[in-house]
């Protein structure tokens, strides 16, 4: 068996791991990134095997999401705007697609009005939540006791308000159904990207895209850590106590070391066998977390036809099996493409579906929003982050019925020499890569500390 020795092992090479490798790096102390996939990245992956360049996961940036952008800036990146201009495009519960420009939708004037009212409401919430502690409201225990569909039912008797608002933190970010999570869950993800209203602008919310894909933030890491990355190095196994850890790994590898950070999804920590066994508090936290589930479809097209029909490419629906779709072109590509996303239960009903019949579906939706030509893709491809060996799920992990406040406050302590840090238990940019960079930066300030030597 190989054995390495470093002060700090890091498990898992996306944006998060790589962050925390790096400030490791740069403030003296060794590091080795051991990552169980072939690649760098997490749930970044660009993909040019089609031939058009996608992003199979993660790809927006947003104003607010500070950590990121000074990572652009500092790797020497540059982004572009989202295309936007033109009318957006809503499917109601008629089926009938209507045009609209603005952030609400375009329903009877009194539902119009009643989404306005509860996103106030929501937005007044939301200023009360600490992202970092949530369980610290004073209603934390009541919010993560009731359902976030049960919440806008007592908030509203508008069944089309409810569902509009109610897509934004359900199919759209946490993707899962309305019922399987707590409004304080819900809150939390709104009070993360700032407010609700920040989720309901998509403008806001998926402001700008890297040119050439946001993979390229961790993969710039990855080269500047050189040798510091092994791939194909899934972990098995974690010794530890108060003096260190050992970590073996595939390749007949052994890394011994002084701290080690799991950054990676929390639905990951238990395929590590950890001796002795991890506390038992923390493994029933481990069985509260879970990763919710979508697919992403990429359309390519000759031309961005929609935008000849007066359209922005953005659309939405709670009522399709694709809830929101998005003018998607690349920088410096003729070509038109679409992204659009069908999450939690409408995801489970496509995936029983074979890939033909999967795919005349989905088209049959985007046609719906678009016009007919939209069935007529060059390229088409699905990304089904669920089906990932090494991830099993998307967008990020949230807790289920009463678990952010009963265990949300241990959820980033360490246990002994074991570090957590990724961004589904970030609290400013939770679920983004603005909060896996946060959270890099966070924990290797962590485990600086923990190295520091005891004052005498």
């Amino acid at each position: 068996m190989d054995r390495i020795e470093r002060d700090v092992v890091v498990v898992g090479a996306g944006a998060c791991g790589l962050t925390a490798a790096t400030r490791l790096r740069a403030a003296g102390a060794s590091v080795i990134v051991l990552e169980a996939r072939d690649r760098v990245g997490g749930r970044l992956r660009n993909d040019e095997t089609s031939g058009a360049l996608l992003e199979l996961g993660g790809q927006w940036v947003s104003p607010d999401q500070t950590a990121l952008r000074a990572a652009i800036e500092e790797l020497g990146l540059e982004t572009f705007a989202r295309y936007r201009d033109g009318e957006s495009v809503y499917v109601g519960p008629d089926g009938a697609a209507r045009r609209f420009t603005g952030d609400i939708f375009p329903a009877s004037a009194a539902t119009q009005a009643e989404i306005e009212r509860m996103i106030a409401v929501l937005d007044g919430l939301t200023a009360e939540i600490d992202p970092d502690r949530p369980w610290d409201h004073p209603r934390a225990r009541e919010l993560d006791g009731i359902t976030w569909r049960a919440f806008l039912e007592q908030l509203s008797d508008d069944a089309e308000a409810r569902s509009n608002v109610a897509m934004f933190t359900a199919e759209a970010m946490l993707t899962k159904p309305a019922h399987a999570f707590s409004a304080l869950q819900s809150l939390l993800m709104a009070a993360s990207a700032g407010s609700f209203s920040h989720l309901v602008d998509a403008d806001f919310i998926l402001d700008e895209r890297v040119v050439g894909g946001l993979q390229q933030v961790p993969l710039r890491l990855a080269a500047a850590l050189g040798d510091d990355v092994l791939l194909a190095r899934p972990v098995r196994r974690i010794t530890w106590s108060d003096d260190g850890v050992v970590v073996e790994a595939d390749g007949d590898l052994a890394v011994e070391a002084r701290q080690v950070v799991l950054a990676v999804p929390p639905n990951l920590y238990d395929r590590i066998d950890y001796v002795p066994t991890l506390p038992l508090r923390r493994h029933v936290l481990h069985q509260h977390l879970s990763l919710g589930l979508v697919i992403k479809i990429h359309a390519v097209y000759e031309e961005p036809f929609w935008r000849e029909d007066g359209l922005s490419g953005t659309a939405f629906s709670p009522y399709l099996a694709v809830h929101e779709a998005y003018d998607n072109s690349n920088h410096g590509d003729p070509r038109g493409i679409l992204v659009g996303f069908a999450s939690d239960a409408r995801a489970d009903r496509l995936l029983a579906l074979d890939a033909d019949a999967r795919r005349e579906a989905i088209l049959d939706c985007l046609a719906q929003y678009y016009g007919e030509r939209a069935k007529h893709p060059t390229i088409y491809v699905e990304s089904d982050w669920g089906s990932e060996e090494w991830t099993r799920g998307a967008y990020a992990a949230s807790f289920d019925m009463g678990g952010l406040e009963r265990f949300g406050p241990d959820v980033r302590t360490p246990v002994g020499p074991i570090h957590w840090a990724s961004s589904d238990i970030a609290g400013a940019g939770y679920q983004h890569v603005d909060g896996a960079i946060r959270m890099g930066g966070w924990v290797a300030e962590q485990v600086l500390a923990a190295l520091a030597p005891t004052p005498a």
